[in-house]
């Protein structure tokens, strides 16, 4: 078969019919070079794997088809998700233990060396209580889900999802590969944003960046969680109340999804402007994971990274907690003042000021949130958590008058918001602009304000609450 009779037996098998659209023309020519390949592949190609590749291809049919391929996506989403909450809860506080362990011993060293109160609490209570506390939350969760997710990678299942959700982003416009730079910010919003390297446009590669906020990463799902399991699991057993936790987790995973497309949808026609570039995804073959390389990998590349990094920036973020629990103003501590200044406004969005304070002073670490947020109500003058689900309950419900409502919007505002400091810097490095860096903060902020507002209004305005 020469050149000219192939272009013409190619161009015979371009259904386009007019008025058509660019990207229309540009995915059936796309699709009729594939199909005319594999024409000319059958006439003069003897397969030797050919059961291998049916098989392959008959997976490609489940995995990928609009009847089934999103619900073994969220299926999957879950599996990952309960794995990685359920599993880390042992490590976490066998972490917890041991770093508070040591402490102890700071602590001791610090008296017999007749130190002042005040370094003694600056740098112990704070800035150190603050990175173990870092440590402990982050490490296990990172160290279980990044190789989870990065055995699917290797095993060839995320260009799956890619290719699930392409014509979703296509239609945002934004990039198919967002999926994945979106999938990688479920661990950590910092390494969602060096993904987003993969992306060559300009354009849509600051999109994704933009945009990567919206999927929470696993510092924040110790607020998630809690609240889910206090105000959704109730007093269910603990097995049954973990896997409410899990659908609830799940549930915000995906309307931050839908978020991220309609954000990268308004970004796309304001501040990001212009034609969404078109790239052909090739499914590669389905391969056995190199477990060990994996791990490495994922500890190594991205785990370690992303967790010196948060280190880095909570460690003077704990001299400053401590300072505004330890300086009063008129009698009261700094944090309560700055938390009743803010009460008024967080109230039009379901919060209170204190909850919104913790926000705003976990800003470097998404960890500390919630520890921050118990501080300020027990009038603590460190970080501090509660021993049982009850207790917090007591504390929130009965002692600070938290109703569904609050819980509601403080998971959403906790999905919706700044991104974390480490995340803020990653993007300022790959971005190379403060400009985009603050926009980065801005963006998902006036979403969870707007978010926020609205629910509280016609909860209210419907007497729910």
């Amino acid at each position: 078969m020469n050149t000219e009779s192939l272009w013409k037996d190619l161009l015979k098998e371009v259904d386009i019919t007019l008025p058509v659209k660019q990207d229309k023309i540009r995915d059936n020519i796309v699709k009729s070079v594939y199909q005319t390949a594999e024409k000319i592949a059958a006439e003069t190609v003897t397969l030797t794997t050919e059961k291998g590749i049916d098989r392959e291809r008959k997976i490609d049919d489940v995995l990928t088809s609009r009847l089934w391929g999103f619900p073994i996506m969220f299926g999957l989403l879950l599996i990952v998700f309960w794995i990685t909450i359920a599993g880390a809860n042992y490590p976490s506080a066998f972490l917890a233990e041991k770093l508070f362990w040591i402490e102890s011993r700071l602590t001791e060293i610090f008296i017999e060396l007749n130190a002042p109160t005040w370094v003694h609490g600056f740098l112990v209570q704070g800035v150190y209580r603050v990175m173990s506390w870092v440590i402990s939350v982050m490490l296990p969760p990172m160290a279980i889900f990044f190789p989870l997710f990065t055995l699917l990678e290797d095993a060839g299942y995320l260009p799956r999802v890619a290719f699930n959700l392409d014509r979703f982003f296509k239609k945002a416009g934004a990039h198919g590969k967002q999926a994945l730079t979106m999938s990688m910010g479920f661990g950590c919003n910092a390494a969602g944003v060096i993904a987003c390297r993969i992306i060559e446009s300009p354009r849509e590669r600051l999109i994704a960046v933009l945009t990567n906020v919206f999927v929470p990463c696993n510092g924040r799902f110790p607020t998630l969680i809690g609240l889910s399991a206090v105000f959704i699991g109730g007093s269910a057993a603990l097995f049954v109340k973990s896997a409410l936790a899990t659908v609830a987790v799940a549930c915000l995973v995906v309307f931050g999804v839908a978020v991220t497309l309609i954000v990268s949808r308004f970004l796309s026609s304001t501040l990001a402007k212009g034609v969404p570039s078109s790239f052909t995804l090739e499914l590669p073959p389905f391969r056995k994971p190199q477990i060990g390389q994996v791990i490495v990998r994922s500890m190594l590349d991205r785990t370690l990274f992303v967790l010196t990094r948060a280190v880095i920036v909570a460690a003077p973020a704990g001299g400053i907690i401590w300072i505004m629990a330890n300086i009063s103003v008129g009698g009261t501590s700094a944090l309560s003042f700055c938390a009743a200044w803010l009460d008024p406004f967080a109230r039009h969005l379901g919060l209170d000021g204190f909850i919104l304070m913790a926000f705003i002073l976990g800003l470097p670490a998404n960890e500390i949130v919630f520890p921050i947020l118990i501080m300020g109500y027990l009038q603590g003058t460190a970080l501090m958590e509660l021993e049982s689900l009850e207790a917090l309950r007591h504390l929130l419900v009965d002692q600070h008058g938290w109703t569904w409502l609050t819980a509601l919007c403080t998971m959403l505002f906790s999905l919706c918001h700044w991104p974390c400091g480490t995340t803020l810097l990653t993007i300022r490095r790959e971005q190379h602009s403060w400009f985009w860096m603050f926009m980065a903060a801005v963006i998902p902020t006036a979403a969870g304000v707007v978010l926020c507002a609205i629910v509280t209004y016609f909860v209210r305005s419907l007497g729910l609450v």
